[in-house]
């Protein structure tokens, strides 16, 4: 198979042609219709995942065709249209168990713990409890664009910030995740606030439902959404993964309200500094979310079935592998808009 391959961080990424994956035990392979390029995989090939064990070969957001399966599989069949969590969980563990895939203590990922989907077949593990059938209405190019993106600002706006309408939430980062976060706090009713460095990146999110929008670049997002609001944020998310924006999140929240971290706290701003004062004068949350388990994709998928939610609004380039192993190295410097999917290989 032709895929996109590096044996050293932070080297050179090269296009290869590697022997095709065989399907495991409990697992399938699929070819790979379409896969998003994420600032997670770049994280990956800065050195900033211990699961990535060199070579390796990137990308977690992926959508394709069942092409061959494993002993035990039931549930799927060749040919069948499929996308998969980012992060697979075993079935068999504590977490699994209470229907917590998504912090499985054995967990698959595909692209960090094993190679991903930046090639033209990838091996599935655990794929009878985590594939997930796709709808017809769907292309693998929206597919592709759930994979890490959508379906973490789901779980984060849907579950872990348990956002209603009329609630004010702010959303800091306005990449991927973010907007897709201001789509989803938005069919719920809320009012959103967007906050981000590029005014152009900004007029997207008031396209996609933001309410407001705040470039932190020429003023105090904390004062400004202090203000806004007359109080602070029911809810907040730092998107981006930043020292700043992790630290703008929590102290634009009114009292009692949530800090959602979404975005990857690594290298340079592994240890943000943290306002705890008003942690605990404020009784504030401050709650982590990491993906979502194949057993929520049926209500997610009804919601864009219906039209509620739309997330090819968020797809931006249609690209080669070539020109997404190009891309990759490049993820952190925030100059492209919306989602970025290979759907050429």
């Amino acid at each position: 198979m032709k895929a996109a391959y590096y044996d050293q961080f932070q080297g050179p990424i090269s296009i290869e042609n590697l022997p095709d994956p065989m399907p495991v035990e409990g697992g399938v392979v699929l070819k790979v219709e379409a896969t998003g390029v994420c600032r997670s995989d770049w994280h990956g090939w800065m050195g900033h995942d211990s699961d990535i064990k060199l070579p390796h070969v990137p990308g977690h957001e992926l959508a394709g065709t069942i092409a061959a399966i494993g002993k035990g599989i039931t549930k799927f069949k060749i040919g069948d249209r499929v996308t998969v969590p980012f992060v697979s969980g075993c079935g068999k563990c504590e977490e699994c168990t209470t229907g917590n895939h998504q912090v499985c203590n054995n967990q698959f990922q595909p692209g960090f713990t094993h190679w991903g989907s930046f090639a033209e077949y990838v091996g599935i593990h655990y794929a009878e409890i985590n594939l997930v059938h796709l709808p017809e209405e769907i292309t693998f190019e929206t597919a592709a664009s759930l994979g890490c993106r959508f379906i973490t600002s789901y779980r984060a706006i849907i579950y872990q910030g348990q956002v209603k309408a009329d609630q004010w939430v702010a959303i800091h980062g306005c990449g991927g995740v973010g907007l897709s976060a201001i789509m989803i706090a938005k069919a719920k009713g809320a009012i959103v606030i967007a906050v981000d460095i590029n005014h152009e990146t900004l007029a997207l999110a008031k396209s996609l439902g933001a309410d407001y929008a705040i470039n932190s670049n020429e003023v105090n997002p904390v004062e400004a959404i202090k203000e806004l609001t007359n109080g602070g944020a029911h809810v907040s998310l730092d998107a981006l993964g930043n020292k700043i924006t992790c630290y703008n999140s929590i102290a634009n929240l009114r009292k009692r309200g949530k800090h959602i971290q979404v975005g990857l706290m690594a290298g340079d701003d592994y240890e943000p500094q943290i306002p705890m004062h008003l942690v605990v004068a404020n009784e504030l949350e401050i709650i982590g979310s990491h993906g979502m388990q194949a057993h929520v994709y049926p209500e997610m998928l009804e919601l864009i079935k219906t039209g509620i939610l739309s997330p090819e609004k968020l797809i931006g380039d249609l690209v080669t592998l070539e020109q997404g192993a190009a891309l990759l190295p490049k993820m952190n410097e925030f100059k492209s808009q919306g989602v970025t999917v290979i759907n050429q290989f």
